[in-house]
């Protein structure tokens, strides 16, 4: 006698049902992000003469796209370095691996829903380089953090030379939020190391097939991959090389300005690059269709851009960070298969 019912594939009914769990929360998700972006959408065209956002596309000067392009992939470029130097010195994996990770995750956020894209990287660095999958999710984890303190740093700094802004004030509530969250967290890791992460996963062992011993082993590698915000040091260099980054899509979204002539300097840039990545944080469709464009629209309103104009300019800059990303994207993921099979084959003809 089994000690259990088998369900499909001789799997327990537990795992069954976390199974079914974890597909009905990718599907809330996805479907969340739909809702999102056709939401954001319609704010974004409610008020625009569409055929004035097609004479404005089609009359921009397009020379301007190779400025956007080459600071599109300085940023890239140095997010890359920063997600390399978040990892711990002892477990840092080669930078073009790194690399070529981070750009087939930017090619499975921009045609999946729900951020696909992190898992994807997660998945192709463990593959490519023998990272610890969760240390690299702790790594993936901390970007997140340093990016949106990042983004805020940027709007506080330059708020006072900035127009009526009239979502500062909720941007503010956004940073006490997460500054009131991660310091308790760095105080806890400071004092008891990777204990709380141990505690926290260990009700994971109740699962079939799931040891006490692997789900401590786990949060070890868990808490490894948070080093970044345990070293005074790491986290300096990360922050710095993160705003470094945000300033360079600001340039890419300053070099388009002048397609359409809209005389916008590059504190506008910031406030388009602030704008559009907050609102990622709500799930969307892939590519962010529609959040990003609303966005733009917002930032731009407040220097007087007219709404369809506004949305001309954050078709083209979308075009800018969406089509690069998924071409080069494709190359990337085709090398790293190719790659991946020949070690396979090596490894096969090995005696």
């Amino acid at each position: 006698m089994t000690p259990f019912r088998s369900g499909r594939g001789g799997l327990p009914p537990r795992a069954l049902r976390s199974d079914r769990g974890a597909l009905r929360l990718g599907s809330l998700l996805a479907w969340a992000g739909v809702v999102v972006s056709i939401a954001f959408t319609y704010l974004a065209i409610r008020n625009v003469r569409l055929s004035l956002v097609w004479d404005a596309l089609v009359s921009s000067d397009q020379w301007y796209l190779l400025p956007s392009i080459a600071a599109l992939v300085v940023a890239v470029f140095l997010r890359a370095v920063r997600w390399r130097y978040v990892f711990r010195a002892d477990s840092r994996p080669p930078l073009g691996a790194v690399t070529d990770a981070l750009l087939i995750g930017y090619l499975f956020n921009n045609v999946l829903p729900a951020r696909a894209g992190e898992a994807a990287r997660v998945v192709a660095l463990h593959r490519r380089a023998g990272t610890s999958r969760l240390e690299t999710v702790g790594t993936v984890t901390l970007e997140r953090v340093f990016d949106v303190l990042s983004l805020l740093t940027l709007l506080f700094v330059t708020a006072p030379f900035l127009p009526e802004v009239t979502w500062l004030r909720r941007a503010g509530l956004l940073a006490v939020v997460l500054v009131g969250a991660l310091v308790p967290f760095v105080v806890v890791l400071a004092i008891f190391g990777d204990r709380p992460v141990r505690f926290l996963l260990r009700p994971l062992a109740r699962l079939p097939g799931v040891s006490r011993e692997r789900t401590d082993q786990a949060g070890a590698n868990l808490a490894v991959g948070f080093a970044a915000i345990r070293d005074v040091r790491l986290a300096v260099v990360a922050f710095v090389v993160t705003t470094a980054s945000w300033l360079a899509l600001a340039l890419s979204a300053w070099a388009l300005f002048s397609a359409f002539h809209l005389g916008l300097g590059l504190r506008a840039g910031v406030l388009v690059v602030v704008a559009t990545n907050l609102a990622q944080v709500l799930p969307s469709s892939p590519g962010a269709l529609g959040v990003f464009e609303a966005a733009t629209q917002l930032a731009l309103g407040a220097y007087g851009v007219d709404e369809s104009q506004a949305l001309s300019y954050a078709i083209l800059l979308h075009a800018v960070n969406f089509f690069p990303s998924v071409v080069v994207g494709y190359v990337v993921l085709h090398r790293h298969t190719a790659l991946l099979r020949r070690r396979g084959e090596a490894a096969d003809a090995l005696p």
